[in-house]
């Protein structure tokens, strides 16, 4: 068959494989975020489709036969964008969605519905392990009074807008014991990151936990 993936996830990349290896046509949709993405089997395409009519387009035109969206659990326009484009086009979509991370004893987590809520729970004085895509970190620069460490994966293009901030620049790591250092010695007193799920991000949950940091957690 002739799949594309709408993906940009470690499950997505395995997924591909999976789907290679038995003999499909696989095309992997990333958005573009990230300035080096990791090689993913079969084909790649980079970018955004237009919208609805964009992606349509696509699938009639590459005559896709099976949607699948296995795209981030916060990228919420993308999987609206495939719900309409798989109802208008008649191929089938199928919804690879990770499941959330679940509080565990010892976690001391705020849950909050959105973004704005997460910055304005955030105490006077706090240091916060922001650990969020760049193009939200604006919502933060209203509060001068907190001092941020920022992690991408990319160096920004443009100056962060942050008052108080300092840039972590890489992944996140899977090792508890690098991610406990890293709030350590940056005498973290927060995290403020989204329920994402899975495990490449678990350990900053896994460290918090153990330092009996507060999580600010932006639930699904």
């Amino acid at each position: 068959m002739k799949v594309l993936i709408l993906g940009g996830i470690k499950e997505a990349y395995q997924l591909a494989i999976k789907l290679v290896n038995e003999g499909h046509d696989v095309t992997s949709s990333l958005a573009g975020r990230t300035k080096e993405p990791k090689p993913v089997e079969g084909k790649t395409r980079i970018g955004g489709f237009g919208g609805v009519e964009g992606l349509v387009k696509y699938i009639k035109e590459n005559e896709v036969e099976l949607l699948i969206d296995c795209t981030h659990p916060f990228a919420k326009q993308i999987s609206v964008n495939a719900i309409k484009a798989s109802k208008i086009t008649g191929v089938k979509l199928k919804i690879n969605s990770r499941e959330p991370w679940q509080k565990q004893s010892g976690d001391q987590w705020i849950e909050v519905k959105n973004l704005d809520e997460a910055r304005d729970y955030i105490p006077k004085n706090a240091r916060i392990l922001l650990a969020l895509g760049s193009q939200y970190i604006d919502l933060f620069k209203t509060r001068k009074d907190v001092f941020f460490l920022v992690r991408m994966i990319d160096k920004p293009e443009t100056q962060i807008s942050l008052h108080d901030h300092q840039l972590l620049i890489g992944k996140p790591s899977n090792d508890l014991q690098q991610e406990q250092a890293i709030l350590e010695a940056n005498k973290i007193t927060h995290i403020v990151c989204r329920n994402s799920g899975g495990t490449g991000a678990y350990a900053k949950i896994e460290a918090a936990r153990k330092l009996k940091l507060p999580i600010i957690m932006v639930s699904r």
